[in-house]
């Protein structure tokens, strides 16, 4: 399946986003004002995943993408990243079946070597029992990092074209990268959420995010809600989308 680029072409834009992608920020300050562990922001920002897998589908999002863990996040303390793999396999554990059973795909992308094997076999599990579900693709970026993705997308390009044959001075197109990045399954996102207060998007989907309108948020993880998704969907409703064009041209399209 192939997707336009924001680039290349000017998508379709609806009210409601098709893809959207959000950096889960503030777990752990959350958990600090409360006086509380770190470990208790983690398992409390669990039921907001939840909460938002479960909204975004009910309101007919496509594809939700949810940053977990980074490839920066292993400079944490070694004891806060010990309990987020537990927390991922445990979430894996739990939340597999009922996905399945509300017709939601999962998918993990990232550099998953880094995981120890029993978690690897999970998460092949898990995506093969979510594999045929249409409803919404749920995608977990699990140890990724859009430089890495970039750059593991043409590695894995150089190796086709000698496999090929394909001349070394044959000019690489957009297209051709694309398709090999971790979510060429996906359109690229319509709406960027990031909580906890911060401005930037953390080496995320560097090369989808081209386009996006970009939604931050004061609240903590923890705290976004169903009320909270809605507000993020209602601001992404009242934007211009242009992609280039002038405001009168987006109004003659959308006329159309």
């Amino acid at each position: 399946m192939s997707f336009t680029s924001s680039t290349q072409s000017v998508p379709v834009a609806g009210s409601v986003p098709r893809h959207i992608a959000v950096i889960l920020d503030g777990n752990g300050r959350w958990a600090t004002r409360r006086h509380l562990p770190r470990a208790a922001g983690h398992r409390k920002g669990v039921e907001a995943v939840r909460t938002t897998v479960e909204g975004c589908a009910r309101r007919g999002v496509e594809f939700l993408t949810l940053f977990a863990f980074s490839s920066e996040n292993w400079r944490r303390p070694a004891d806060e990243v010990s309990l987020l793999m537990r927390l991922f396999l445990s979430a894996l554990q739990r939340e597999v079946a009922l996905l399945d059973r509300n017709g939601i795909r999962l998918r993990i992308v990232g550099d998953l070597a880094r995981f120890e094997p029993r978690l690897q076999k999970m998460i092949a599990d898990a995506e093969a029992r979510t594999a045929q579900n249409t409803r919404m693709t749920l995608t977990i970026a699990a140890n990724y990092g859009g430089r890495w993705d970039i750059l593991q997308a043409g590695n894995a390009l150089l190796r086709e074209r000698a496999a090929k044959g394909v001349p070394a001075d044959q000019p690489v197109t957009e297209a051709e990268l694309a398709s090999h990045l971790s979510l060429a399954y996906a359109p690229e996102p319509d709406l960027f959420i990031r909580t906890g207060g911060e401005q930037r998007i953390s080496n995320f989907l560097l090369w989808q995010l081209a386009y996006t309108e970009l939604y931050f948020c004061e609240c903590f993880w923890p705290e976004f809600n169903d009320e909270r998704l809605q507000e993020a969907i209602q601001w992404y409703g009242q934007r211009e989308r242009r992609f280039g064009r002038t405001s009168v041209q987006t109004r003659q399209d959308a006329a159309r």
